[in-house]
């Protein structure tokens, strides 16, 4: 049988192939390298997936408890009919003024309370404590409003402001306010005596650093200085002590501009937002204490709070209305005179948010 001759192959390099083991290496390797790659990284993509997930699921609860505690606070707030009604109001200035009011009523305590707390058992009702909040391109600003100031009540002459309250309650107050300073209010908020305890109760006290030794039969305040904390009775008494000043009426107001930065100090410090079982008894007490216009939403209260907590944190300042005298008025008894000429610099820089005057006396 003849044998077909060779057909002639494609050239060939001279050098030899390498071996077939090597090729096959060779490309398993680069293959392997390949999915080794791409298997390494789903892998790593798999719990960076579940840590990513767990996070959207962390925000979005989070979210959700924040909105759905700030829809039940606002439907259960307390409200009232404090602004407008009248005619001749200011013209709105700018930024924003709140009117926060500390009523001394006793309705809601019982005659043991009454003496717990060292209030007394009158049945008029009066105001504590007054002060404007002002906050914008300026500020926030902290202006304490003395109780016993001598100013036009409309429609009952000249009284001390804090009178207004008992004759109209809060739309009388807030009207005698405007008038008086010239400044457009947009929201009101009020907390009572006993609301004012459990707020601080609530909140497991706030610290309060006293200036210097107080002592008073009359609002139970008995404190050695230094810093300390104090549960809802002894803040009271430290809020409502006038003898132990000098200068009476206006030491207090000085001890509860204190008091309030502590109080906002501790209600927006991570301890409370964060820890649900601190947050929502200072919640229902601040709820059951707080009393705010028609108009005041959930962003609104918001904004309150971190103004406030601002304040506490040294951003802006605290101050009183200007004092010429405190003379005595037949029929009246003691009354604070402002200042005319400083308080009225002090209300336009407010109407118009800028820098607030400093004077001597603050």
């Amino acid at each position: 049988m003849t044998t077909p001759p060779e057909q002639p192959g494609p050239e060939r390099p001279d050098r030899p192939l390498p071996p077939a083991s090597s090729t096959t290496v060779y490309r398993s390797g680069r293959r392997g390298w390949r999915r080794g790659r791409g298997a390494g990284g789903a892998r790593r993509r798999g719990p960076l997936r579940r840590i990513l997930l767990a996070l959207l699921v962390v925000v979005v609860l989070v979210v959700a408890y924040g909105v759905g505690v700030g829809i039940w606070a606002v439907a259960q707030v307390q409200r009232t009919d404090a602004l407008g009604g009248y005619a001749g109001r200011p013209a709105a200035g700018k930024g924003t003024n709140w009117l926060l009011v500390g009523s001394d009523t006793r309705k809601n305590l019982s005659k043991e309370q009454q003496q717990d707390l060292h209030v007394g058992s009158d049945s008029g009702d009066e105001t504590d404590t007054i002060i404007v909040l002002h906050y914008g391109a300026s500020g926030p600003y902290l202006v304490s409003i003395p109780r016993d100031s001598y100013v036009g009540i409309p429609g009952h002459g000249k009284n001390k402001i804090n009178a207004s309250y008992a004759l109209g309650g809060p739309a009388l107050l807030t009207r005698t306010v405007e008038q008086a300073t010239g400044l457009r209010l947009d929201h009101y908020a009020e907390v009572d005596f006993g609301g004012f305890v459990d707020v601080v109760d609530a909140l497991g006290g706030v610290e309060v650093c006293v200036p210097r030794d107080v002592s008073d039969s009359y609002s139970g305040a008995d404190f050695k200085a230094g810093c300390q904390t104090m549960d809802g009775t002894q803040a009271l008494a430290y809020a409502r002590d006038r003898h132990s000043y000098a200068d009476g009426d206006l030491g207090r107001v000085r001890a509860q501009q204190q008091l309030i930065a502590a109080i906002a100090d501790k209600a927006l410090s991570p301890g409370t937002l964060l820890l649900p079982w601190r947050l929502l008894p200072f919640l229902g007490a601040s709820l059951d204490a707080l009393t705010v216009d028609r108009d005041a939403g959930l962003l609104n209260l918001g904004k309150l709070g971190t103004e406030m907590d601002d304040i506490s944190h040294g951003d802006g300042s605290t101050t009183t209305v200007p004092i010429a005298g405190e003379p005595s008025v037949p029929g009246v008894g003691d009354v604070v005179e402002w200042d005319a000429a400083e308080a009225a610099e002090l209300f336009s820089a407010l109407r118009s948010d800028t820098t607030i005057p400093t004077f001597g006396s603050n």
